[in-house]
């Protein structure tokens, strides 16, 4: 980006960038609610698509070992991590949203219009932060559980900022250390200081398509609450999935597959919530376009599916199979 300060920093090859949309792993309707069964899910297919080596009879080696909730005991068997000291989980970053975490805090209190000097606003400022970043302990912890070494990272203490709203600074030196180191960042969306406005909110979509550019993972995919893309929004009758999106240099898209009639990209509709700070759908169509313009295949899919499995493990690099249900994004000169 134009004005953005960046230092170089050598990192070990990316398979993958994830984004787990804040709907998908929250209960967007219910203030700072998680949907366990979604995380859970989610979390055991990443280690999944993590670990190739690792087979069912292979002992799970859970990494939170705080109490949680309800337990009596904290899980931990040292002879276990003796044993089994050899499985490696490949490198992938993780990026989440906010879901019901941040974003009321947020869009009540004005954070991403600026305004630091108004109480309200620097107030919003770190109820936003506290909401987020409780969100991003319990991602950590989910993935813990099922043994994926995850570091919780938020943009603000790693530095990052912005200018109107873009990226104007951010550091990667911590997110590469923690790859090089065989850890698997975790990033969010975030309440961040602005250059021109005081601060503003960066979404989970802008964050990964900066560590796209920076990173070069070989695909990336985006977990939402719906299967894909679609010319309208899924709940309204005779909604259409776009199973393929072909994006040219400039990043400008159009749709392949299937052939719709005068379709354009216009023509496809989309809703934000009413609390929803970041944009929603649209932002990530343009984000993910912004993506798939470096050459690097985007899959969005609904979380927690066999469909979300084959394209985080990466079965999907050749060609699309016809059985799969989701939307690619893919870069065509």
């Amino acid at each position: 980006m134009e004005g953005e300060k960046q230092e170089k920093h050598h990192t070990k090859p990316i398979r993958c960038i994830v984004k787990l949309g804040g709907a998908a792993i929250t209960c967007k309707n219910e203030l700072e609610k998680i949907n366990e069964e979604n995380l859970v899910i989610v979390s055991s297919q990443l280690r999944q698509a993590m670990m190739p080596g690792w087979s069912p009879s292979m002992k799970v080696l859970g990494m939170d070992w705080s109490k949680r909730h309800g337990e009596s005991e904290v899980s931990c068997n040292k002879d276990d991590f003796v044993d089994n000291a050899n499985v490696d989980s490949s490198r992938f970053v993780v990026v989440h949203g906010a879901g019901s975490f941040g974003h009321f805090q947020a869009s009540k209190s004005g954070v991403h219009k600026g305004g630091l000097d108004q109480s309200l606003v620097k107030a919003g400022f770190v109820a936003t932060r506290i909401s987020v970043t409780t969100l991003n302990l319990e991602v950590v912890r989910a993935l813990a559980r099922e043994g994926i070494p995850s570091i919780g990272m938020s943009p603000f203490s790693c530095g990052w900022s912005t200018y109107e709203k873009n990226i104007a600074s951010a550091d990667l030196a911590a997110v590469a250390k923690a790859i090089n180191s065989g850890f698997i960042p975790v990033l969010h969306g975030d309440a961040v200081l602005d250059e021109l406005q005081g601060c503003t909110i960066l979404s989970g979509d802008v964050i990964i398509r900066h560590l796209a550019a920076h990173l070069k993972p070989e695909y990336v995919v985006f977990l939402t609450d719906v299967l894909g893309v679609y010319d309208r929004p899924p709940i309204e009758p005779n909604a259409v999935l776009l199973r393929e999106i072909a994006v040219g240099k400039d990043g400008k898209w159009s749709v392949v597959k299937p052939v719709l009639q005068n379709m354009d990209k216009q023509g496809v509709k989309t809703t934000a919530a009413a609390h929803d700070t970041t944009g929603g759908m649209e932002t990530k169509i343009a984000e993910a376009a912004m993506i798939a313009r470096l050459g690097i295949d985007v899959y969005i899919v609904k979380a927690a599916t066999s469909h979300a499995l084959r394209a985080l493990s990466g079965e999907l690099r050749g060609s699309i199979p016809d059985d799969w249900s989701g939307t690619v994004l893919r870069f065509v000169s």
